[in-house]
């Protein structure tokens, strides 16, 4: 193969046109700033100015959690209770969700397009659906919330993401929203702080001069960077930048055992309680997901000696999502802040499987709203006796609400223009907010908010 000679250095041909091609694809990226972007003026609720999405990752069993149906499925213990606007709960598996009905808004009419976990959770985080082809180049709803509402002036990355796992992230949309996903701790980061230099205000002046001289060293590459994902990087570095040394910040991942233990000391409590922290502290996050696992309930699923069960997995829930409630509505930030938990898809409907489980089912499942806007003490459409099918979908569309629908509800509540395309991406295939809501094929749930 001929080389190509550029100074002392050599380059394979090869090598050279893979160079091109990651510098102009970068050039496109760089544009995103002040993207080309379309939309139909549609004009959004704008009841929040924040998300908190928990994402129960397995497929939570919509029978057995907020679309309960009366049947010989159900164990003895399960103490099924309605309460006003057709709500029924529960009151062994969700005590405290129980009392506060007024607030819960729940969809019975949702269903998905995917029954396999990989792609129902791409589907899920994205509103897209899940084509290799197009995968790398799809950004998290999250991340395009931020890219909308994100204020680089402001500390915090705008997009927090805890127990996240295989999230998809920013994509094209760069550093600036990529999700931070730190791991929640007692004492918070110890990262953002370097105190070894003797006093803080020492160790401090130490570290931004040695920033200084990174920036300074990484001047050429930040300006010329080689790719997309260098460029991300130091987008992200930036931002993280602005987190050190700021007491603001570091109370944001921090808290009390006392906390701890009445989220319920468990994981999805934990990250529940940082959602709090930074939904209070009004420094920068708009969009906060805490996955929650477990839920993929093939056997046993009501055995108490065998984990995860139900019992666990909703009290677990339950307890941490009460807690959260309690506290928003205490700081003044429950009216404004959107909380929206599902899954990727429900379970198999009627009795339960040879194994005491429930499988993979995505013709119905469900979802619970509360606060920012949303409409409590109501459901919205609902399922077959025994939980196979959609019998009313309960809103204006009259069909069964699916993912999309959701996302542009949680859009619009947000007080984004859900059918906003970006048409300039580095593939320069256009990328659709939420896939074809620009024709009106999908569409808030209106009906959430009342």
């Amino acid at each position: 193969m001929k080389r190509e000679t550029c100074g002392r250095h050599q380059m394979h041909r090869r090598h050279f046109l893979l160079g091109a091609a990651s510098a102009a694809g970068f050039h496109l990226l760089r544009a995103h700033a002040d993207a080309e972007v379309v939309s139909r003026q549609v004009t959004p609720r704008g009841t929040a100015r924040a998300c908190i999405f928990i994402n129960l990752n397995g497929g939570p069993s919509h029978l057995d959690t907020f679309t309960p149906k009366d049947g010989p499925w159900n164990p003895p213990d399960a103490d099924l209770q309605g309460y006003p606007g057709g709500i029924v709960l529960s009151r062994r598996f969700f005590p405290k969700l129980s009392q506060i009905t007024s607030d819960l808004c729940i969809l019975r009419s949702l269903v998905s397009w995917e029954a396999a976990h990989e792609r129902g959770q791409f589907y899920l985080q994205t509103a897209h659906p899940s084509n290799p082809a197009f995968a790398q180049e799809t950004p998290h709803i999250g991340a395009v919330i931020c890219r909308e509402l994100g204020k680089p002036n402001l500390p915090l990355p705008p997009f927090l993401s805890f127990y996240s796992g295989g999230q998809q992230g920013a994509a094209f949309l760069g550093g600036r929203v990529a999700p931070l996903m730190p791991t929640p701790n007692r004492a918070g980061l110890a990262t953002l702080e370097h105190n070894y230099h003797g006093s803080a205000a020492a160790s401090r002046s130490r570290f931004d001069q040695k920033f200084a001289l990174l920036e300074a060293l990484d001047r050429p590459l930040r300006q010329n960077p080689f790719d997309a994902s260098m460029a991300a990087y130091a987008a992200f570095y930036d931002s993280a930048r602005q987190m050190m040394y700021n007491e603001e910040i570091a109370r944001v991942f921090r808290f009390s055992a006392d906390d701890e233990g009445r989220y319920g000391a468990t994981a999805i409590g934990r990250g529940l309680i940082l959602a709090r922290n930074a939904v209070q502290a009004k420094n920068g996050a708009v969009f906060i997901n805490v996955t929650m696992g477990g839920w993929d309930t093939h056997q046993q699923m009501f055995d108490t000696s065998y984990s995860p069960n139900m019992y666990t997995l909703t009290n677990d829930l339950d307890r941490a999502v009460g807690a959260l409630v309690e506290d928003l509505k205490a700081s003044g930030d429950f009216r404004s802040t959107l909380i929206v938990m599902m899954g990727e898809f429900g379970r198999t409907p009627g009795v339960l499987n040879s194994r005491g489980g429930r499988d993979h089912h995505k013709n119905a499942m469900c979802a619970a709203l509360l606060g920012g806007g949303v409409k409590g003490g109501q459901i919205i459409g609902d399922q077959s006796p025994d939980g196979s099918t959609i019998v009313s979908p309960g809103w204006k569309a009259d069909r069964a609400i699916y993912t999309e629908d959701v996302a542009a509800t949680i859009f619009s509540a947000l007080g984004i223009d859900w059918t906003k395309s970006i048409t300039d991406t580095p593939s320069g295939r256009r990328f659709e907010y939420i896939p074809y809501a620009s024709e009106g094929i999908y569409m808030p749930v209106n009906e959430v908010f009342g």
